[in-house]
C-alpha cells in the first residue's frame, strides 16, 4: 500500500502553482512528483520553480506514467471534461478543478467515466473543507438562528488582464461558472437541498457575462441571493438570515490560506454579535488530504462528485432563464 498519493499535475496554470502544488507540498499524506504542458520547455522550467521531480511534454504521457497515482487537473473549464475521462480511460483516479464542467451533461459524463472504472473522482471546490464552512453549518444545524429564511452571498472582484481566461467564452469563462459558482454552492449546502424555481439577470461583455445575478427559491421557503462579478470591487461574503437570528461571513471563499477567519453570529434581539474566531487554516491541504486518503483507504471523497452535476444543473438553469445558457 502506498504511503503518500504521487500527484501528476496536469498544466501549469496559475491556481496549481499558487494555492494547489503548496498543499501537496504540505500535506502529510500526498506529494507532487510530475507535471505535464504541451511545451516540455515550460514544464521543466515550471518543475525547477516549484520543486517537482518530473516533466513532461505532453499530457498523455503524464497520464500513462508509472509514477503518478493521480492526476489534478487545473486546466481551462472546456477542457476538463476532455481531460478528465482520458484521465479515467487511463486508470488514473482524478481531483479536478471547478466548475467541473461546462454544463451538467458533461459533468456527468466525467463523473460516470470514473465510477464505470470504480476510481476516485472529485472537485476542488476547496471552500467546503474550511472549517469556517464547517461551523456556519453546525451552528445552522444546531439551531443558533432558527430556520434559515434567505441567505445573501457575492463574490466579486475586477479583472485587470483582458487576454486573463475569466473573460474568454471559448474557454468557459464569466462571472459565473468562476465566482458565482462559490454563492450558488453555498446557497445551496446552506439549504440543504436544490432550488425549485431559478432566475438570472447577466451583463454580458464579449460573449463572457461579467456579472450576473441571480436567485433562487427552495420548497422550504428559504430564499438565496446572490451576485458575481468580474468587475467590481473585491467581496467575498455571504449572510444567513434566521428566524432566531443571523451569520455573517466576510472571508467567505478565498481567505488566505493559515490566516484565522471570524464568523458574527447575532442571536435574538442582540445588539452586537458574538465574533467566532477560527484558527489558522488552510482550506486547500484540507482537500488535498481529504483526497489522498480517501484514496489510500479506499473510501469515497468527502463531497460526492454527484453534487457537482447537480450544481451545474442549477447553472444551467440560470444561463438559460437569463437567455445566455449555450450547450456544448
Amino acid at each position: 500500500m502506498m504511503a503518500k498519493v504521487r500527484f501528476g499535475i496536469l498544466s501549469t496554470a496559475g491556481i496549481g502553482e499558487k494555492r494547489v502544488i503548496p498543499a501537496i507540498h504540505r500535506a502529510h499524506n500526498a506529494e507532487v512528483v510530475a507535471v505535464a504542458s504541451r511545451d516540455l520547455k515550460r514544464a521543466q522550467a515550471f518543475a525547477d520553480e516549484n520543486d517537482i521531480p518530473t516533466a513532461y511534454g505532453t499530457y498523455e504521457a503524464l497520464l500513462e506514467a508509472d509514477n503518478v497515482d493521480a492526476i489534478y487537473n487545473p486546466l481551462p473549464n472546456n477542457l476538463h471534461a476532455e481531460w478528465a475521462i482520458k484521465s479515467a480511460r487511463a486508470g488514473k483516479p482524478m481531483l479536478c478543478e471547478k466548475p467541473l464542467a461546462l454544463n451538467a451533461a458533461e459533468g456527468q459524463q466525467m463523473v460516470d467515466a470514473f465510477a464505470e472504472r470504480d476510481l476516485l473522482f472529485a472537485e476542488a471546490f476547496m471552500y467546503r473543507f474550511h472549517p469556517q464552512t464547517v461551523r456556519v453549518h453546525e451552528l445552522i444545524a444546531d439551531g443558533a438562528i432558527g430556520e434559515p429564511h434567505s441567505v445573501r452571498a457575492t463574490f466579486t472582484f475586477a479583472v485587470q488582464d483582458p487576454d486573463n481566461i475569466r473573460l474568454s467564452a471559448a474557454l468557459g469563462g464569466g462571472s459565473l461558472a468562476d465566482v458565482g459558482y462559490y454563492c450558488v454552492g453555498a446557497i445551496r449546502h446552506i439549504a440543504g437541498a436544490e432550488p425549485v424555481s431559478v432566475r438570472g439577470e447577466a451583463v454580458m461583455a464579449d460573449g463572457v457575462d461579467v456579472s450576473f445575478s441571480g436567485v433562487l427559491r427552495f420548497e422550504s421557503g428559504l430564499l438565496g441571493y446572490f451576485e458575481s462579478g468580474l468587475r467590481s470591487f473585491r467581496e467575498h461574503s455571504y449572510t444567513v438570515l434566521g428566524a432566531k437570528g443571523k451569520i455573517e461571513v466576510a472571508e467567505a471563499f478565498v481567505p488566505l490560506p493559515l490566516a484565522q477567519t471570524q464568523i458574527k453570529l447575532w442571536r435574538d434581539d442582540d445588539d452586537t454579535p458574538e465574533t467566532i474566531t477560527i484558527p489558522e487554516s488552510d482550506q486547500y491541504q484540507i482537500m488535498v488530504e481529504d483526497f489522498a486518503d480517501a484514496l489510500l483507504a479506499g473510501r469515497p471523497p468527502r463531497f460526492d462528485p454527484q453534487d457537482a452535476v447537480r450544481q451545474m444543473q442549477v447553472l444551467d438553469a440560470l444561463k438559460a432563464n437569463a437567455g445566455i445558457a449555450k450547450f456544448v
